[in-house]
């Protein structure tokens, strides 16, 4: 893969049954957050709003959401079945994707990067 600059490249460089999964993904988020912007950041797909909202990925052997720490702890027991680290969730190739559980992730870090941006309005 060589340095993407849009979503649409990246997606583009993965074999098809990989990329429909990461279509997937983008759907999900794009269902739960329609007002996101879309952008590479870090390498990899991100969603911007209030600030960066989620990324996503694709590896060897699972596709990556990054909803941050919070997003992951949020949903500590939704995710339990699914390898991640702090700040991702491992969700293998070979099963289907919760893309239920993503749009709920996806929901609540919109609702968090909005209270964070009040409370940046509000210190200025």
């Amino acid at each position: 893969m060589h340095n993407p600059t849009t979503v649409d490249a990246y997606i583009a460089g993965f074999p098809e049954e990989i990329a429909e999964g990461l279509e997937q993904i983008r759907g999900a988020i794009h269902q739960a957050a329609p007002e996101a912007k879309e952008a590479i950041k870090y390498g990899i797909p991100t969603f911007v709003l209030n600030g960066n909202l989620v990324h996503f990925a694709a590896f060897k052997k699972h596709f990556g959401l990054y909803p941050t720490p919070s997003g992951t702890s949020a949903f500590k027991e939704e995710i339990a079945p699914y390898k991640g680290t702090k700040g991702s969730i491992h969700f293998p190739l070979n099963k289907p994707l919760p893309l239920d559980l993503i749009t709920q992730i996806v929901t609540f870090r919109i609702q968090e990067n909005a209270e964070q941006a009040i409370k940046r309005k509000k210190v200025k």
